[in-house]
Order: C-alpha cells, then sequence, then structure tokens
C-alpha cells in the first residue's frame, strides 16, 4: 500500500515520540474547534439577535428569537460534527482492515515497506530495516497504522465527543450576544451588543490564531469585520422589516 498523503515523514520514530506528538496534536485541533465553535455562536447568535432588535423593542421577543437560535445553531453543529467525524472514523476503521488483511497476506511486503518507510524519515536502511523489525514484533498493525497511515488504533476519532464539544462551544458562544441583547434597556441594547460582540470576537480570532501559529492582527480583523458586517446587514434588514411592518 502507497503512503498516505498525510504521513508525516521526520522526526524520531519511537513509539512514544510518536503517542506525545499524537496527544499534542489532538489537544491542539480540540481547542482550535473549541473557539472557532464559540466563534460561530457569537457571530450568528449576534446577527439574529440584533436583527430582531431592529424590528422591534418588545423584550420576549428578542429573547425568544435569541433562545431559539441559541438551541438551533447548537444541535445542528453537533449534528454536523457527528455525521462529519463518524465519516472519518469509519474511513480509519476501513483504512485499519486493508492494512490487517495485507499484514495477513503479504506479511514480507508489509516488512519491506515499513522498511521503506523509515527510510524516507531519515533513517539508514540498515537501521530502518531493525527498526521496523522491531516494531512489527511488538505489534505490525500498530506500526503500520502510525508510521503508513498517520492513525493510533487506539485513539480513532470520537463522534460523540465531537458532537458535545461542538455544542457546549457554540452555546457558550452564542450566551454573550443573548445575555448583552436582553438585559440592558431597549436604547442601550445594540450598542451593548455590538461592543461585546466585537470585543469576544477580537479575543476568539488572537486565540485561534496564536493556537494556529498565525500573527494575530489579521486573523483579529477578519474576524471584527465579519462580526461587524453580520450584525450591520441583519440590524439594516430587522429596522427595515420593522418600519414596513
Amino acid at each position: 500500500m502507497a503512503p498516505n498523503a498525510s504521513t508525516p515523514h521526520s522526526g524520531p520514530v519511537t513509539e512514544t515520540a510518536d503517542t506525545r506528538s499524537g496527544a499534542i496534536s489532538t489537544r491542539l485541533n480540540w481547542l482550535r474547534a473549541g473557539v472557532l465553535g464559540a466563534n460561530d455562536g457569537i457571530i450568528s447568535t449576534a446577527g439574529l439577535v440584533v436583527g430582531v432588535a431592529g424590528a422591534t423593542t418588545a423584550w420576549e421577543t428578542i429573547l425568544a428569537a435569541g433562545v431559539a437560535g441559541l438551541l438551533a445553531g447548537s444541535l445542528s453543529m453537533a449534528a454536523g460534527e457527528y455525521v462529519s467525524v463518524s465519516s472519518q472514523r469509519d474511513s480509519e476503521q476501513a483504512a485499519l482492515e486493508v492494512e490487517r488483511r495485507e499484514l495477513a497476506q503479504e506479511p514480507d511486503a508489509e516488512l519491506e515497506e515499513l522498511t521503506e518507510l523509515l527510510v524516507e524519515r531519515g533513517l539508514s536502511r540498515e537501521l530502518a530495516r531493525e527498526a521496523a523489525v522491531q516494531l512489527t514484533e511488538r505489534d505490525a498493525l500498530r506500526a503500520h497504522a502510525r508510521v503508513e497511515l498517520g492513525i493510533d488504533p487506539d485513539e480513532l476519532v470520537n463522534p460523540w465527543h465531537a458532537a458535545w464539544a461542538s455544542l457546549i462551544a457554540f452555546t457558550v458562544g452564542a450566551v454573550l450576544p443573548l445575555l448583552a441583547i436582553v438585559l440592558p434597556g431597549p436604547s442601550a441594547r445594540v450598542p451593548v451588543t455590538v461592543a461585546a460582540v466585537l470585543t469576544a470576537l477580537m479575543l476568539c480570532g488572537a486565540a485561534g490564531a496564536r493556537l494556529g501559529g498565525a500573527p494575530p492582527g489579521r486573523a483579529v480583523l477578519r474576524n471584527v469585520l465579519g462580526g461587524a458586517l453580520a450584525m450591520a446587514v441583519t440590524y439594516a434588514v430587522g429596522t427595515l422589516l420593522g418600519d414596513t411592518a
């Protein structure tokens, strides 16, 4: 089987190093997903409640719309993540099954393939062969899964974890604009919400950039401009509909 395109080809080949690297990468991915989920919750709920506030000053109407948007958005995010991650898990399990079958049918060819993969990682052929033999004797499937496929058989993605993480992250983000719009008086609702949302988006943009190792300035600017545009459009539409109602 040809190496997977996402297979890393650098760094130590030890099981401990691979495990630590995978654990760190997994934690960073979860953190980035959490930041993005909260960001979605902030922007979508802010756009909704500001739009409704442009059409009416009725506190109950704004609250009902905000809660409905929070529930619909969080459940939609959870369902989408569950479906997406379930598909990824199915793909990982299918790839492991293919590898298991090939190891049973062509062990010598698989040993040579593992050796070549380790050579590509920078080991000499002699050392790569020795490492491949030792890894195969310890656990051939795990060795091929990690080196060839970039998969840890003991750490397959969990769709339920992803669904709950997305639901919680979106809900946490959505609570901010919801509280900001319903707590102040009618005249202060929109200004307070805009200020709170833009501040939160600055923090989310900076956090996402830091986790991704990118400069924060551009990420913060994109985030703030996107949120401001969403609120401006929905407020304008809400005001127009409120005037014509």
